[in-house]
């Protein structure tokens, strides 16, 4: 008698079935928020940024991602249990998430972000997300991944001015010594972890942009066009009309358009980034930023 495949899991919030789900991803200051905050306010979407149940289970699987080798219906398991509280809509669920989220609603009224009676379809942008794309299609199969990049060297010089980005390099927190390799640092080598500890703090920063290099190239021989996507923070910020239509064309919703702040800005690295600390990003990064197109 033939074995039958397993039937596909259907997970049902604010009793509407989640279908395709659209999730975000890229390295620390890459542009995704800019692409959450179009989708944010995409009607029909109930779109998070960081809620609570959702960030402790990324934190743990990208941190450590042994826990998830082996173990892929379990994983995927726990992320659906996870995006299972997060999209439930209530006050609560929303004073809970991260500012980020709720400074991308369209409006600064009180009560819930989305109207329950208008979702059609649930999508997410928590940080770190990437380190758990591979949980994330196990557990949505139809989900389309959404993977922004930009040039490394803006990435660092933004790293090293957000407090938050450098507190994952404390002696403590950073983790490379017991979980190797280590995706989150980019630590995929002996040579990465022996010189590792030598790295100033836009080397580790670097690094880390580095691996997400990696895992972009990974998850793109992996997945499809129908299921990944990838968009170049320069060209969004440059044309934010174009990338909303493109948006709009992968998701299969009327994206209206990309808000870019006028801060928003490419080649800044060329300020913030002193002389010895171009040298060293060029030394740990300088292939992959030519590979994706960052040579000058």
């Amino acid at each position: 008698m033939p074995v039958m495949p397993p039937r596909p899991y259907i997970l049902v919030v604010n009793g509407r079935k989640v279908r395709q789900p659209v999730f975000v991803i890229s390295a620390p200051h890459s542009g995704a928020d800019l692409l959450a905050r179009a989708l944010k306010r995409t009607p029909g979407f109930h779109f998070t940024i960081g809620q609570p149940a959702v960030l402790s289970v990324v934190y743990a699987f990208a941190r450590n991602p042994s826990i998830q080798q082996g173990r892929g219906e379990a994983a995927a398991t726990v992320m659906r249990d996870a995006f299972a509280q997060a999209w439930q809509v209530t006050a609560h669920a929303c004073l809970t998430c991260l500012p980020a989220c709720r400074q991308a609603r369209a409006t600064s009224t009180g009560g819930t972000c989305v109207d329950e009676r208008e979702i059609t379809r649930y999508g997410d942008a928590s940080p770190e997300l990437m380190y758990c794309a591979e949980a994330l299609v196990d557990a949505f199969p139809d989900a389309r991944l959404v993977q922004i990049i930009r040039d490394g060297r803006d990435v660092v010089a933004a790293m090293l001015a957000d407090p938050e980005s450098l507190a994952w390099f404390k002696r403590g927190v950073a983790n490379v010594e017991t979980e190797f390799p280590n995706p989150f640092f980019g630590v995929e080598t002996d040579a990465d972890l022996a010189a590792w500890p030598k790295l100033s703090a836009a080397g580790k920063c670097a690094m880390r942009w580095r691996g997400t290099v990696h895992k972009m190239a990974r998850l793109r021989s992996s997945l499809s066009a129908d299921q990944l996507t990838t968009f170049r923070y320069e060209q969004v910020i440059r044309e934010p009309q174009a990338a909303a239509t493109a948006l709009s064309d992968f998701v299969g919703a009327p994206v209206d358009r990309i808000e870019v702040p006028t801060r928003q800005t490419a080649g800044s690295w060329r300020r913030a980034l002193a002389p010895v600390q171009r040298s060293e990003v060029e030394k740990v990064a300088g292939q992959q930023l030519r590979r994706v197109g960052y040579g000058d």
